[in-house]
């Protein structure tokens, strides 16, 4: 049974993050993801202002630069009357105006591999965490799986960063209070060809929504349906979705045939919850299993950075010291962060229910917005602050050991 400082349960965007931040402070960690790579299609992949800064702060700026991305300046909703700017990032402060989209392989990839130049740093693939262990209250470590058995890798501290259908916070009897989403999101691929918009966007026409993402030789394309509502709409045959894109995107018409069956799509069932309680003496709960969020404005992994970031400010110092980690400590995190959680929840929810809600359903009327958010006093600059920087911006300030391998 070998022991570690830390034990992080997931190689997502909190889990990577954290594990990169307290290597570089000389904690010994071992980051478990269940998975053999990274290479799964995590659809939207928006990386945010907040986000490209901390890059800056850790010296990854010119790295991640070099991944293949697109930038976005502004985020905008087009009607069947009018093209409505959201938010215009070019008029934010600071360096980074824009919403780099890059598949978020290559951003886990490369977390990973800058935590990895530091020796106190282990990484373990295929390792799929199914159980805590306990002294008394206290979680101690965690039971994992991989190819060559079951093992047990204990640990002063334990952080969940395994997903919004986390096994540790599951073990831990974790429960998150659960909101309601009013939709689910039918994902899917075209080719995308040089005539065709640079821009992303929401299209929102009465009855339908999709987001389309552009990712220069194809579309990324978020179809939303009423909650629950897939197999309605696999029941009524692929010329079901194949329609309402034509009539969404009437550029893509020619290009809808390529959907030959709904095994080409995949479906994400929307959630929207938050825990109670983030953590239990010897555990801290972070990112999407702490508070899974809608995909509204595209902020999880920007909120799940800043989780990381935020709890490797409080935690990195202690830990690398060898002390124990009181759970005041960890309940300081957990009061860090709630509250950009549920102002940006809350903001969801209202877009849930002011624009989504009554779009998806046939019988609403069409959706009026202003003609340009993104420039309406007060408004427009809460506006592109949001979705650019949060509601809280965390910065690094957690120290770093000079030794890298």
């Amino acid at each position: 049974m070998r022991r570690n400082t830390c034990v992080i349960a997931g190689g997502g965007p909190a889990g990577a993050m954290l594990a990169l931040l307290l290597a570089r402070a000389g904690v010994e960690v071992t980051l478990l993801e269940k998975h053999e790579d990274f290479l799964r299609d995590f659809r939207g992949d928006t990386i945010h202002p907040s986000t490209l800064q901390i890059l800056d702060e850790l010296g990854l700026a010119e790295e991640f630069h070099r991944l293949p991305h697109r930038k976005a300046y502004t985020m905008e909703i087009r009607t069947d009357d009018a093209t409505v700017p959201i938010a215009d990032l070019r008029r934010l402060k600071g360096r980074y105006q824009y919403i780099a989209f890059v598949p978020q392989w290559d951003f886990l990839d490369l977390l990973t591999t800058a935590a990895g130049r530091y020796p106190n740093f282990r990484l373990i693939m295929k390792a799929e965490v199914y159980g805590v262990i306990r002294e008394g209250d206290a979680v101690r470590g965690v039971r994992y799986r991989d190819p060559s058995g079951e093992h047990e890798l204990r640990a002063t501290l334990t952080v969940a960063a395994d997903g919004r259908h986390s096994d540790v916070r599951r073990a831990a009897g974790l429960v998150p209070v659960e909101h309601s989403a009013p939709m689910d999101v039918v994902w899917f691929r075209l080719p995308r060809e040089p005539s065709d918009p640079d821009e992303t966007f929401l299209r929102v026409s009465n009855g339908h929504m999709m987001v389309s993402i552009n990712r220069e030789t194809y579309w990324q394309l978020a179809y939303l349906i009423p909650k629950g509502g897939f197999e309605t709409l696999r029941s009524e045959g692929i010329e079901a979705l194949r329609g309402p894109v034509a009539r969404l995107l009437p550029f893509l018409g020619d290009r809808t045939g390529r959907l030959r069956d709904f095994g080409e799509v995949s479906v994400l069932s929307v959630a929207l919850n938050r825990l109670r309680r983030w953590h239990r003496p010897g555990l801290l709960v972070i990112g999407d299993a702490a508070h899974a969020m809608s995909p509204i404005f595209g902020v999880g992994i920007n909120l799940a950075v800043q989780d990381a970031v935020a709890a490797a400010n409080l935690l990195a110092g202690p830990l690398a010291s060898g002390s124990e980690i009181p759970e005041s400590l960890l309940a300081k995190v957990q009061r860090r962060r709630t509250p950009p959680t549920m102002i940006t929840q809350f903001a969801q929810r209202v877009v849930q229910s002011r624009l989504i809600r009554p779009t998806l359903s046939e019988r609403g009327r069409p959706v009026r917005l202003p003609r340009d958010i993104s420039h309406l006093p007060l408004i427009g600059s809460l506006a592109r602050r949001f979705v650019g920087f949060g509601v809280l911006q965390e910065h690094v300030s957690s120290p770093e050991e000079s030794h890298q391998v």
